[in-house]
């Protein structure tokens, strides 16, 4: 029986056969959010111990699988897998003379491609409710490694989340207590409002990639003031993209959690639009409110709620 705190892990790819399976190892390795250079050979001339088309991989911790072809071409693309993964590079090419250059006897030559595959950007979604299914299982597809946090056991299930990693616990504690990092996406989306504004007042100390809040604008102008009678400075605040998701008239829950993803992948891929914390509307001195143009309906907040109108 699970107890609320319990950790269930994202559904893992099968372990690969050790230490050839290539494309079972990638799969395998980006689900434990490893980073990793694959190593293709791309040329080969005269004699040479593997010809084009072969692959091999080299972990962060100097684990391998794969080959392409041992000895000294090997172990130098090794070494310039490692240099790699501790550049800003994302490819580099090696070419090597077999004989002249590593003293093997092949006598020929090879053209090796390396490229550095990331571990999957993290996801964390916190509550179960009817938004967060589809956008669980959505964010999965486009490349996310999602876990959901929620206390109710219920809604929390292998069956509604069976993509995702399912952390069983109080959201307000999780957001406390996980180790976030600034390459971090977050999504609020919890069957309570106080809730929510706890959550994100633990989220807000952090500078995450994305620190998304569903609900209305009303929502955003009360959060937001209360952010700011807690202390919170503007550009804190300003963090909050809330109502979160693209403006594509959205109504289902599937709807609201394409729009969601959407928004997601426009930061991931550095095209992020002009979203977040609108200042609350002020008064002018001749009486005439201020107002903001960005709009949401409340209907995307409610739908959220699991089970709440």
């Amino acid at each position: 029986m699970r107890r609320r705190g319990d950790r269930v892990p994202r559904p893992q790819p099968p372990a690969p056969e050790p230490p050839f399976d290539v494309w079972g190892t990638i799969a395998h390795w980006r689900a434990q959010g490893r980073r990793f250079v694959l190593l293709t050979v791309v040329e080969s001339r005269g004699f040479t111990p593997q010809k084009p088309g072969r692959h091999m991989l080299v972990a962060d911790t100097g684990e391998t699988a794969g080959t392409i072809g041992g000895g000294a071409i090997e172990l130098a693309c090794v070494a310039e897998a490692r240099g790699l993964l501790k550049s800003n590079e994302a490819t580099r090419m090696l070419k090597k003379q077999l004989t002249t250059e590593l003293g093997m006897c092949c006598g020929g030559e090879m053209v090796v491609h390396l490229e550095t595959l990331e571990a999957l950007p993290r996801l964390f979604v916190f509550g179960a409710g009817h938004v967060a299914r589809p956008l669980a299982s959505l964010a999965a597809t486009t490349g996310f490694g999602v876990t959901v946090v929620d206390a109710r056991p219920e809604w929390l299930t292998a069956e509604r989340f069976p993509a995702a990693a399912r952390e069983l616990r109080d959201p307000e504690a999780a957001a406390r207590e996980l180790e976030l990092t600034a390459d971090d996406s977050v999504v609020v989306t919890t069957h309570d409002h106080a809730l929510d504004q706890r959550v994100v007042q633990e989220l807000l100390k952090h500078e995450l990639r994305f620190t998304g809040v569903i609900g209305s604008l009303a929502k955003q102008r009360k959060f937001a003031l209360r952010l700011k009678a807690r202390g919170f400075e503007d550009e804190a605040i300003a963090r909050m993209r809330t109502p979160v998701g693209l403006a594509i008239g959205a109504q289902t829950p599937e709807e609201i959690a394409v729009s969601i993803v959407a928004e997601l992948v426009a930061v991931r891929r550095g095209a992020a639009p002009e979203r977040g914390w609108v200042p609350p509307v002020r008064v002018r001195a001749h009486g005439v409110a201020e107002s903001t143009s960005q709009t949401s309906s409340s209907d995307r907040e409610s739908l959220s709620k699991g089970g709440r109108p």
